[in-house]
């Protein structure tokens, strides 16, 4: 990335002059480009919730120029007021129009604009707080802690050079193309993701037969699995290898009785006994939680859903549910589908972040390795010093020494012709 590609004077002083600065660089994950954060200056992995990984702008910008990253990022955090709207897949890059929906959102927010890295979307700096719920919805994703966004300063044109604040306008964007949980609506707009496709398809019921919270947790007790049901929502991993499986097996019970609602499904997650802090914290190098992941694929995997709307009575619902229940939360006796699909992709993770641990240290070995060798050549050229200085040191003295004793002799001899004269 050259200088060009980053006018300074066109990124608003307010982040430029915050030291919440990465550099990303672009790898395949899963077969997929992805940004992956690293420090400014080393080129090690960054962390969005660890200050110690961040640099200030210029040292980002810095390190950007040179083979080891492909451009700079800002980090969002809890002390700073700015928000960051992303939307994807909106903008054509040979005409730079963007799409109805887009437009939408960018006059209505009024702020700071500018073009992402692929050219096909923008991301919209604002201040202002985020509103409570889900943060993202199909090509619209907002942010205001724990994730860095990337930064090009390729500005658009009409749109204002200052980050200005807009709670009003953040709030109706968020209530409408990202808390709204309106299926036609989503399809009607076409902002939903490939999860929102997939639970869409398969859901068979209408959202005006959603059941209520309270009413959808008395029916899945009352269910065949129920008691399974009952010591999973009161925080019991019991039969289960770590926690993290005993969410997605809780999770996938809720994907069920919801329809594949994953903003019903968060919502009564939270409420259960296996709710941590480990559920909001990002996990994924996309910008994904730890419970927004694990409710995608719980929905993902399960292949039937609960239909509220059904003519059966209760004992016949009951009965009906035990087989789709089983095939998504997992029997005590044999592991569910989505149980081992969960594990699997869970140890798939795992050796992610290993090897990711494992390539930094072997770089962290190959630095203390060169800066071993370049100490040995130091010390060595030392020692070979102090032995020159010391065979010079000899030399010197022996020749003092003659000269002493030559001066000697010579003054012996002119005392011995004086004394005879």
């Amino acid at each position: 990335m050259s200088e060009s590609l980053i006018p300074v004077s066109v990124l608003p002083e307010v982040i430029r002059e915050r030291e919440q600065w990465v550099c990303w660089r672009e790898e395949k994950r899963e077969g997929k480009p992805t940004k992956i954060p690293v420090m400014p200056g080393t080129g090690r992995f960054a962390s969005s919730t660890d200050p110690e990984t961040w640099g200030e702008f210029e040292q980002a910008l810095e390190y950007a120029e040179t083979e080891y990253a492909d451009g700079v990022g800002f980090v969002f955090t809890d002390e700073d007021p700015i928000v960051g709207v992303d939307l994807d897949d909106c903008r054509d890059p040979e005409t730079g129009e963007a799409n109805d929906a887009a437009r939408d959102i960018i006059d209505r927010l009024d702020s700071y604009t500018e073009v992402s890295p692929s050219g096909t979307g923008f991301h919209v700096l604002i201040k202002g707080n985020l509103p409570e719920g889900r943060n993202r919805r199909g090509s619209v994703e907002l942010y205001d802690t724990a994730r860095f966004f990337t930064v090009t300063g390729d500005h658009v044109a009409d749109t204002p050079s200052r980050i200005a604040r807009r709670q009003d306008a953040l709030t109706a964007v968020h209530r409408e193309y990202v808390q709204d949980t309106d299926t036609d609506a989503e399809s009607d707009s076409g902002h939903r993701d490939a999860a929102d496709e997939r639970s869409a398809t398969t859901r068979p019921v209408d959202v005006d037969g959603d059941l209520e919270d309270e009413e959808l947790l008395e029916k899945a007790r009352n269910a065949s699995n129920g008691e399974k049901f009952d010591r999973l929502w009161n925080g019991s991993t019991a039969g289960y290898d770590s926690q993290s499986e005993a969410d997605m097996a809780l999770c996938c019970l809720l994907a069920f009785w919801t329809g594949g609602d994953q903003t019903q499904a968060d919502r009564l997650f939270r409420r259960s006994g296996l709710h941590r802090e480990k559920w909001d914290e990002v996990h994924y190098a996309d910008g994904s939680t730890y419970g927004e992941k694990t409710i995608e694929r719980a929905v993902a995997t399960t292949s039937e859903f609960y239909d509220p709307t059904s003519s059966v009575d209760t004992a016949d619902d009951r009965n009906s549910t035990t087989n789709a229940s089983s095939d998504v939360d997992g029997d005590d006796s044999q592991p569910s589908r989505a149980y081992l699909v969960e594990k699997n992709q869970l140890l798939t993770d795992r050796v992610d972040e290993l090897e990711a641990t494992v390539a930094e240290k072997r770089e962290r070995i190959s630095t203390l390795e060169a800066e071993i060798e370049q100490l040995t050549e130091a010390l060595d050229r030392r020692d070979q010093d102090r032995e020159e200085s010391h065979d010079a040191g000899a030399v010197d003295t022996g020749e003092r020494d003659g000269e002493s004793e030559t001066s000697s002799v010579w003054g012996r001899t002119k005392r011995l012709f004086g004394n005879s004269e």
